[in-house]
């Protein structure tokens, strides 16, 4: 009779994350008590407003925060803390293990190479391939992620491509080395509706052809609808609401969550001359209200929220940090 095997270690798992900036002014806590892990092939999204610390998470999980950052907790990938590693043995970790999708390729491209060169740059550095090869490995790759020409799109440069192209490039950068991990930050944002389709479904084939684990950082809550295993929701640096995709937009709990299902436009919306809105507006780091940070802003704001952090409540697979929640 064989026995029940031990669950799996997640491939990445954030203990306690926090990101703090040292300024001439105080400490400024920019993420704070981030706790969440992800497994293989599977797709988290974080959503939120600007400033609510998203990207920043990814930043960190790469080690690629401002200088004056200051990064706390644990962020384990494979079990290893990436934040014991020393810098050089993170550029082995950044492109062979996690690989990356910034939110602007025209910035994120470098603008005086090829897009074949740059896209066959990881392959001679972290799998060793000579030239030609990796020029071969590179036009397959374009081929994969939908640019069509490859050999001759091959030395274009960066400007002579559309936003689409562009974006297809940074996908096929950042699967050259077949990590086990990909963190897209807003990969689709600055495209328009029709393009920004057709880039989220090239993404979930490649990385479902891969078995890639995906962080997906966004701010449009239909993109998490389409894409997202489990959701989680940020909120002046802490993550105030997670659980599976399906019990997220099912059974919202934290007021700022059910904020933006309302505020998201729908079939329900249509008729309206405005859309709801969640009032004020993300609090500065300078000026972060005591208690829920987010209380200023809820309708359901009780004494307490403006004095007491509210403590993260686990049931069952939704993790929600709100006293409406817990009010014991």
């Amino acid at each position: 009779m064989n026995e029940p095997q031990a669950p799996s270690a997640p491939l990445l798992q954030l203990d306690n994350l926090s990101v703090t900036f040292t300024t001439t002014n105080g400490p400024l806590h920019a993420v704070r008590n981030v706790d969440f892990s992800m497994n293989e092939g599977e797709t988290v999204c974080l959503v939120g407003e600007s400033g609510c610390g998203k990207s920043l998470t990814a930043k960190a999980i790469m080690r690629l925060a401002p200088a004056n950052a200051v990064l706390g907790g644990r962020i384990l990938l494979h079990g290893q803390n990436l934040l014991d590693l020393p810098e050089k043995s993170m550029h082995t970790v950044r492109g062979r293990q996690i690989g990356m999708i910034f939110q602007e390729p025209m910035t994120s491209l470098n603008p005086v190479l090829k897009v074949g060169d740059q896209v066959a740059e990881p392959l001679r550095l972290h799998e060793g391939l000579n030239r030609a090869q990796a020029r071969e490995a590179a036009i397959e790759l374009l081929t994969e992620v939908g640019i069509p020409a490859p050999q001759s799109r091959y030395d274009d440069y960066p400007h002579q491509l559309s936003g689409g192209m562009r974006q297809r490039v940074m996908i096929a950068m950042a699967l050259s080395c077949r990590p086990g991990l990909l963190l897209a930050d807003e990969p689709t944002t600055a495209l328009d509706a029709t393009i920004q389709g057709q880039i989220l479904r090239l993404l979930a084939a490649r990385c479902h052809e891969r078995r890639m684990a995906v962080l997906l950082i966004t701010h449009d809550l239909g993109v998490a609808a389409q894409m997202a295993d489990t959701v989680g929701v940020m909120y002046a640096g802490r993550l105030v609401e997670s659980a599976p995709a399906q019990d997220l937009f099912a059974d919202a709990r934290h007021p700022y969550t059910q904020g933006l299902l309302h505020a998201a436009p729908s079939a329900r919306s249509r008729g309206l001359e405005r859309l709801p809105t969640i009032p004020g507006t993300v609090p500065s780091l300078q000026n972060m209200p005591a208690g829920c940070p987010f209380h200023p802003r809820c309708t359901a704001a009780m004494p307490r929220c403006k004095t007491e952090m509210p403590p993260t409540i686990a049931q069952g697979a939704h993790r929600t940090a709100c006293w409406l929640v817990n009010p014991a």
